[in-house]
């Protein structure tokens, strides 16, 4: 048998169709689990973004100032969560190249399980003062810092059990589990927003989200627990104890693959800002500057969220056929255009007109955010590739997704305008463009065949391939 033909073998290629079937029911069940775990997190860190936008401002933040002032200072609390997440990258990134993707799963979901939970009992500034901010702040790093580790190891689960031809649609599905997660917590907060009075939502009816976190917490760690290591990263792992000199994790791949670092955060920056913008911002803007009915809005924001986790597979889908770098570029460009015609439809305050102005910002959005983890998955090799895409995902988070509103904010503060705002989009759609140019065409890349290029340029062993 040949190299190849091993490889195939081991990564579950077979030749009766009966293989092929279970293959593919096995590889449903890794998306399944890491799609249910991915919810869970990012329902709980969207729901604190969009608690942000409509509550915290007033119940930890009350003395502020202005309204822009209070959800401003609420903002700088959500970037706590960005700020974590790096580290939660570098920390679980190394937990999760030697010891595994699974178990490092299990503890992310745990900790921002109970972060979240946590949030919902705090009492607001009027019944402890300044502590009511300070434990939220530090209920946000830990929320964030698990954050962090969370995302590079569910899509890497999935994009290291998928086939080479269809890495793109696979591995696409985790990333529509955020959507779902961001659906969630809208839903939640819409329904307790329609029953209940706007005194009792503002008082304590806007904690029952976070408390149901609990609940969903248990559900996604129990079916993480069924889950498989990828053979290929068993491969790897069987590699670095064999050779005690071979390195992996964040200071190996900073040393040997700072470019790829360099490409993920370029292709993460434009689209982080521009989901920020559109599920964060406009929330601020059409409350702001048109007195917007909540409820109504977080409608919107719910079909716009459906409509997104319909997209994103297709999307994926896209990108094995036609290519990574085609589609990625796409969106950054469309990405760019969503500003100059989405604020002048939110000011029309026409329901329909605002709810298909955010739709189309996420579904431009998605010709991005679906193909990172195929991308990013074929930039390192397997022995220190959760690092390498924790790194470039969660590093640029800080310039941009916690930037991001905050920014906007204050560019609609300073000059009354979405102009600004606008201007400033297109600037990071631009620096994402020059990303997507720069970087080499991945589609169907072999993840062994990246690892063996690596241990050719390194002097290494070859990994055993597993059967």
């Amino acid at each position: 048998m040949s190299v190849n033909q091993r490889v195939e073998a081991g990564s579950g290629g077979t030749s009766s169709a009966g293989g092929k079937n279970s293959e593919k029911s096995g590889l449903k069940r890794i998306v399944a689990a890491s799609m249910v775990g991915t919810v869970v997190e990012w329902y709980e860190f969207f729901l604190y973004a969009t608690a942000a936008s409509l509550v915290f401002g007033t119940v930890f933040f009350p003395n502020a100032g202005s309204e822009l002032d209070g959800i401003l200072a609420a903002f700088l609390t959500y970037a706590v969560g960005f700020i974590a997440r790096p580290l939660g990258g570098i920390v679980f990134g190394q937990i999760g190249d030697r010891l595994g993707r699974k178990h490092t799963l299990q503890v992310t979901i745990i900790l921002v399980g109970v972060a979240t939970f946590l949030m919902g009992c705090l009492p607001g500034f009027d019944t402890i003062g300044y502590w009511a901010p300070a434990l939220l702040i530090a209920l946000r790093f830990i929320q964030g810092f698990a954050v962090g580790g969370e995302w590079g190891g569910a899509v890497l689960l999935v994009a290291e059990h998928s086939p080479n031809a269809s890495r793109g649609f696979w591995s696409s599905w985790p990333q529509a589990a955020v959507p779902v997660g961001n659906l969630l917590a809208t839903l939640v907060l819409l329904a307790t927003s329609w029953l209940l009075p706007a005194e009792q939502f503002m008082s304590w009816g806007w904690r029952i989200a976070f408390w149901l976190s609990a609940i969903i917490v248990v559900i996604g760690y129990y079916i993480r627990t069924h889950v498989n290591e990828a053979p290929i990263f068993l491969e790897a792992r069987a590699q670095v104890e064999a050779e005690q000199a071979i390195s992996y994790g964040v200071k190996e791949v900073i040393r040997k693959y700072p470019r790829g670092i360099l490409s993920a955060m370029g292709l993460r920056f434009a689209e982080n800002i521009l989901y920020y913008i559109i599920v964060s911002f406009s929330i601020v803007y059409l409350v702001t500057v048109h007195a917007y009915d909540t409820s109504q809005l977080l409608f919107a924001l719910l079909l716009a969220h459906l409509v997104h986790f319909l997209v994103i597979p297709q999307v994926g889908r896209l990108s094995d056929k036609f290519g990574r770098k085609p589609v990625y570029l796409a969106g950054a460009l469309l990405g760019a255009s969503w500003a100059l015609f989405a604020f002048p439809m939110f000011d029309t305050k026409n329901p329909v007109l605002i709810v298909l102005a955010i739709t189309l910002g996420l579904c431009f959005h998605a010709l991005m955010y679906a193909g990172q983890p195929a991308i990013m998955a074929e930039l390192f090799p397997t022995r220190m590739r959760y690092s390498g895409v924790s790194l470039g995902y969660q590093v640029t988070s800080i310039l941009a997704g916690s930037m991001a509103p905050i920014i906007a904010v204050a560019l609609l503060k300073e000059y009354g305008s979405w102009v600004p705002v606008a201007i400033y989009l297109a600037i990071a759609c631009a620096i994402t463009v020059v990303a997507v140019l720069t970087l080499k065409e991945t589609k169907g890349a072999s993840l062994r065949e990246i690892d063996a290029v690596d241990a050719r340029k390194h002097g290494l062993e070859p990994a055993p391939v597993l059967r």
